[in-house]
């Protein structure tokens, strides 16, 4: 599989990863009520067997506990993975070297001597953005991570993260955004377009919409639990002409489904998407978004559809 580059920081990494927010989440995706560890550990398997071996969890995500299936499920298999953890900039931790110390409680749950891209996982309002750079810095200047990253960055905090980065020689290597065809802000807001300029990769979270873009859901068929709320039936029926044209488009490719067609959509947008899979079904449904790409007029009436749904919103 032809890897990409995570911005101008020389990591190589799949085209596509898989997100592990769910893995030990149990207040909004249920851990442990319809899904476990054995469902987890196949998931993992199978990803790395399609070679989707890029891993984006997060200290946070079920409290470490992402991250310690990650190192168990990687020590078990003797699996060679890449991956990406984030930092929570919580009140209490104003300096650089909290930074530091998080990341060593992050590789202490890997079981790792260092990760491969490290992130701050939100702006703060209690730091300023240079002061969460300069702890990014340190933990690239102690070997404790290949490359570093922001998540949730608008455009002015994209330009001064990386600015200040680029003070100790060291690139801002991504953004980890929600990207996808019912979430296009990041491109009418200007933040899709400083990355391209800045060479910061876009890693797109939530790329199915939280499963939205599946078509498994229909204003007939509503999602359960928290989603239910932000996607309630009005929401479904305004976007079924969008899900009616992924599965239009899919037929065109040998039957890709509209979840594939979505993922690729934001690949042949020059960004990762790192959709969740809980189980093997998900994750197999997921790599069928590799190996094959959308043409390029297919790629643009997608683009002009999700427009006018993000027009109409």
């Amino acid at each position: 599989m032809e890897k990409i580059a995570l911005g101008a920081s020389g990591v190589m990494v799949a085209p596509l990863g898989t997100g592990t927010w769910a893995w030990g989440d149990g207040m909004y995706w249920g851990y442990g009520s319809g899904y476990g560890e054995s469902d987890i550990h196949a998931a993992f398997d199978a990803s790395v067997r399609a070679g989707i071996d890029f891993f984006d969890t997060a200290e946070i995500y079920g409290f470490g506990k992402s991250e310690k299936f990650i190192g168990r499920f990687a020590r078990a298999d003797a699996a060679a993975i890449q991956v990406a953890t984030k930092f929570f900039p919580l009140p209490w931790r104003l300096t650089r070297r909290q930074c530091v110390a998080a990341l060593r409680g992050s590789l202490k749950r890997l079981g790792a001597e260092r990760v491969d891209l490290y992130q701050i996982h939100w702006p703060s309002p209690l730091r300023s953005i240079e002061a969460l750079a300069d702890g990014l810095a340190e933990t690239v200047e102690k070997g404790l991570t290949r490359a570093v990253g922001v998540s949730n960055f608008n455009v002015a905090q994209l330009r001064r993260a990386h600015a200040r980065l680029a003070k100790y020689n060291i690139p801002l290597a991504s953004n980890q955004i929600q990207f996808n065809l019912l979430e296009r802000a990041p491109d009418f807001n200007g933040l899709t377009a400083a990355c391209r300029e800045l060479n910061v990769t876009v890693i797109a979270y939530g790329p199915l919409q939280y499963g939205m873009l599946t078509g498994k859901y229909s204003p007939d068929h509503t999602p359960q639990g928290a989603r239910s709320r932000q996607f309630n039936a009005a929401y479904l029926a305004r976007i079924q002409p969008l899900i009616a044209a992924l599965k239009q488009i899919g037929e065109k490719y040998g039957g890709k489904t509209p979840s594939q067609v979505a993922l690729n959509w934001i690949m042949q947008r020059g960004a990762l998407p790192i959709p969740g899979a809980k189980t093997v079904k998900q994750l197999n449904e997921n790599a069928g978004a590799l190996g094959w790409a959308l043409a390029a007029d297919d790629v643009a009436m997608l683009d002009e559809l999700s427009a006018r749904l993000a027009k109409d919103a």
